[in-house]
């Protein structure tokens, strides 16, 4: 059997295939060269994962020299704490294109493991990186599009009749239902950001950026995650994310630079991992060693199998990935 009726792709489509993601890739570098911002390369198997439930990181174990027993590792979720070490120790502005791998993520828009693209900015704001973040997007998909900002209390408030950052569970549960999300009724979450993030990616997702790029920022100070908070409003998280044709892209912080904060959230994360049942992840203490020394700046991961999807009109990840899942 030759390559090609192993991939179950004609030849020329895998060609095309392969020269879009090729021309895409040297879009990015295009553009990053000529801002001087520096391509790095940082390990995909880590001591350390984040500590986020809502992903889960894959194992794996070193054997060798000094680890007889095996040492625990994990494949990245995303190159951020590595770069950010970097950041502390003076990199200035960098980027990097990688594998990305996320455990019992698998479907239309999502495959274990994907590429990923995540850069920094030094002296940005997420409302400076949003702007650049629309101008390479629109240089990737070759199109001149609209772009509209929205707070993530704006666009539920368009949804809902009510307030997500003082909405009760009981509100949300009743709202889920009422659309409906299937099975929403027999749903006992014990999270107010779950209910926010069900009704986000069921009801809301869909509608957004349709026909323009929609950023949606000021996310609730709950899902700040690596973000600080709004110096303004310490109720909302100084993060974004970017939409497209109904599909999430991109996931943005303005960054924390305070490891006492940074360690207490990951303890946090680690707690609600404790109480859904998942396994806790070791906090990433070299990360968190140099955080008060991270510069002033902002981050974007963004999606490049979406995007490429998008740019081809393909309708799932499958149609753009030459090795997905079922073939890998």
């Amino acid at each position: 059997m030759n390559a090609v009726f192993a991939l179950s792709i004609p030849q020329t489509m895998l060609k095309q295939k392969l020269q879009a993601r090729a021309r895409l890739l040297a879009r990015i570098r295009q553009y990053f060269a000529a801002r001087r911002v520096t391509e790095v390369t940082t390990p995909v198997l880590s001591r350390h994962a984040g500590t986020d439930p809502s992903l889960e990181p894959m194992r794996s174990h070193y054997t060798g020299p000094g680890h007889a027993r095996g040492l625990p590792m994990y494949l990245q979720t995303s190159p951020e704490f590595p770069m950010k070490r970097l950041l502390a120790a003076g990199s200035g502005n960098i980027y990097q294109i990688c594998p990305a791998f996320r455990d019992g993520e698998h479907g239309e828009l999502h495959n274990p493991e994907f590429s990923l693209l995540e850069w920094y900015r030094l002296g940005y704001d997420h409302h400076q990186l949003m702007g650049e973040m629309a101008q390479l997007v629109m240089i990737c998909l070759e199109a001149d599009l609209p772009v509209e900002k929205v707070s993530y209390q704006q666009l539920f408030e368009q949804f809902f009749p009510w307030d997500p950052l003082i909405a009760t569970k009981q509100q949300m549960q009743a709202s889920a239902e009422a659309y409906p999300v299937p099975g929403a009724g027999d749903m006992n979450l014990s999270h107010r950001d779950e209910w926010l993030d069900l009704l986000l990616t069921h009801v809301i997702d869909q509608h957004l950026g349709r026909d323009r790029l929609t950023f949606v920022y000021d996310y609730p100070a709950s899902q700040a995650s690596l973000a600080r908070l709004n110096p303004q409003d310490k109720r909302l998280a100084s993060r974004f994310e970017l939409y497209y044709q109904g599909v999430e892209l991109a996931n943005g912080f303005h960054e924390l630079a305070d490891s006492g904060e940074q360690r207490g959230r990951f303890e946090e994360e680690n707690e609600q991992r404790r109480r859904s049942g998942q396994q806790q992840i070791p906090l990433d203490e070299n990360l968190l060693a140099v955080l008060d020394d991270l510069p002033d700046c902002s981050g974007v991961a963004l999606g490049l199998d979406r995007l490429l999807m998008l740019k081809l009109g393909a309708r799932s990840l499958d149609q753009v990935l030459s090795f997905p899942l079922d073939r890998a």
